[in-house]
């Protein structure tokens, strides 16, 4: 018998088996609202209807043909890109730091950068606002950018983190031991190396940005007003049926976004 053949009669482990069976039905639990809003955005009637009884996209280019729409999706990318370059500035030299640095208090320092995963969100939200109301920055596209910023940091520091701690710190060693600078190592050998994890962290800061809710809430005004507010302002005042054809595109979204971050994840 082969070294990589299970011998006959061997028992299956129940728990295996268990456990798979539970994470089928939790991910088929998670994805059930989608397999119903994404049908639904495919009505041809003005009306939010399960199942549809027609196929039609009139939804999705009143979407594409309504100003205020896609001012709020506009608003949305850009408060997004720049907290996502913002997220990537503060992030990758913080996770430098907490990887290769060695100082007394480090444990603190990294509890304190990665304090706004472990703060309410709502919590957050309103320390936000009263900080940048005293600077007159509410209702801002920079306001809500570094908000945003301050919300998104700490997972590029993780994802990036990550990654420099499969990155031998030899190499970093050698750059230095044949004249390169700490600057210069860091720049032209781990830099590179650490793209990949730059990569997906980017991808993970700017979709959690274009989703955010809570803190947009209270740091818009009417005229800045995003995507995600829309929509909740939408349900909140009237259910509009063209809210099944934004579900979908940001459900595409999200899919797309995790599964590009994923492939370069691996690559970390």
């Amino acid at each position: 018998m082969g070294g990589g053949e299970k011998p006959v009669g061997a028992s299956v482990n129940p728990w295996s088996i268990f456990s798979t069976v539970m994470a089928w039905l939790i991910l088929l639990f998670l994805m059930l609202p989608s397999f119903i809003v994404v049908p639904m955005s495919f009505g041809g009637k003005f009306e939010m209807m399960f199942p549809p009884t027609t196929f039609d996209t009139i939804l999705y280019e009143r979407f594409f043909s309504t100003g205020n729409w896609i001012a709020t999706t506009i608003t949305s990318f850009k408060v997004a890109i720049g907290a996502t370059a913002l997220a990537l500035l503060l992030g990758v030299p913080a996770s430098y730091g907490i990887v290769r640095g060695t100082y007394p208090g480090k444990k603190i320092v990294t509890l304190f950068l990665l304090s706004p995963i472990l703060v309410p969100v709502i919590v957050l939200a309103l320390g936000m606002y009263l900080y940048l109301a005293s600077f007159k920055a509410t209702g801002t596209d920079l306001g809500l950018i570094i908000a945003h910023g301050v919300l998104t940091t700490p997972f590029v520091i993780v994802t990036c983190m990550a990654g420099l701690r499969h990155i031998d710190a030899n190499l970093e060693t050698a750059a230095t031991i044949m004249g390169a600078s700490v600057m210069q190592s860091f720049f032209k050998v781990t830099l590179p190396l650490l793209k990949p994890a730059m990569f997906a962290g980017g991808l993970f800061a700017f979709l959690m940005s274009f989703d955010e809710v809570v803190v947009a809430f209270f740091i818009t005004e009417a005229s800045t007003m995003t995507l995600p507010v829309k929509m909740y302002s939408s349900i909140k005042w009237e259910i509009s049926p063209i809210l099944a054809a934004i579900s979908s595109l940001l459900t595409l979204l999200s899919l797309v976004i995790c599964l590009v971050g994923a492939a370069a994840q691996k690559k970390t």
